[in-house]
């Protein structure tokens, strides 16, 4: 089976447990306003002019972004880091993007992955039919779960899709004692408001098997990819956090009883 990615990182210790393999799947049906990768959204390849200067001169390079590879091709490119993953408890992460827009490739290489012994997680927004998740969760060792906002006109207006059936997949996984790790993006104005975040607060209060959660601070480094693909980059002069108001928050999660990591 074909599957279209964009890249892929080795040695990466930010994706889960360990020293990881991180893909990055192409596509995805956000399309959120402070989005790292504009890249990823669009499922088909993009090309742009990339320009060089030296003493004076521009070269110009054509660039592409995404392609296709075989569940096989990527499973020998995965196995090739197996013996780091041994010895550091580590696996590969499937990213994006959002994976879950090719479910069915993802399935399969995810396969590919526990009948070797290769431990998998899951970076996903969650946006996915009930049954595309529950098939899914078969495979997948660990999901490291995106919770944005909880009200579903603001969660349709900064991510372009609702948020009801995201939150019922994160609750199935939970209920079926699934391993997660939740992910929140802080972001100034839009999620990390008194509202938001109470909300937030108290619907990851009611999941019974879930205590811990990645605070993911908002940077700036991407606007040049939007200038790039031209793609309008609607956060404007939006400063980020301060680490000190990143610490206070970590505070509040850890006081409902959660393990809190600045980062992920």
């Amino acid at each position: 089976m074909q599957g279209t990615i964009f890249d892929i990182k080795h040695f990466a210790v930010h994706d889960g447990p360990g020293i990881r393999q991180t893909i990055f799947f192409k596509g995805c049906p956000l399309n959120c306003w402070w989005c790292h990768n504009p890249e990823s959204q669009n499922i088909e390849q993009e090309s742009f002019i990339r320009i060089n200067k030296l003493d004076g001169k521009e070269f110009k390079r054509n660039k592409t972004i995404g392609y296709q590879i075989s569940s096989d091709e990527l499973f020998k490119i995965i196995s090739g880091d197996k013996i780091f993953f041994e010895e550091s408890h580590g696996g590969v992460t499937f990213s994006g993007g959002e994976p879950l827009m090719q479910a069915e490739f993802l399935y399969e290489i995810a396969l590919l992955c526990k009948l070797n012994g290769i431990q998998t997680c899951l970076d996903t927004t969650g946006f996915a039919s009930e049954k595309t998740i529950q098939k899914i969760a078969r495979v997948i060792d660990c999901f490291l779960f995106d919770i944005k906002l909880i009200n579903n006109v603001l969660h349709k207006k900064y991510t372009n899709v609702p948020v009801d059936g995201i939150l019922k997949n994160l609750r199935w996984l939970d209920e079926n004692h699934k391993n997660i790790i939740l992910r929140f993006p802080v972001i100034p104005g839009i999620t990390n408001t008194e509202t938001n975040l109470k909300d937030i607060k108290e619907f990851i209060s009611t999941l019974k098997n879930t205590q811990q959660i990645d605070l993911l601070p908002f940077h700036t480094i991407s606007i040049s990819k939007y200038h790039r693909f031209n793609k309008e980059y609607k956060m404007g002069d939006t400063p980020a956090l301060s680490d000190d108001e990143m610490k206070e928050l970590k505070t509040e999660f850890e006081n409902i009883g959660f393990v809190v990591s600045i980062g992920g």
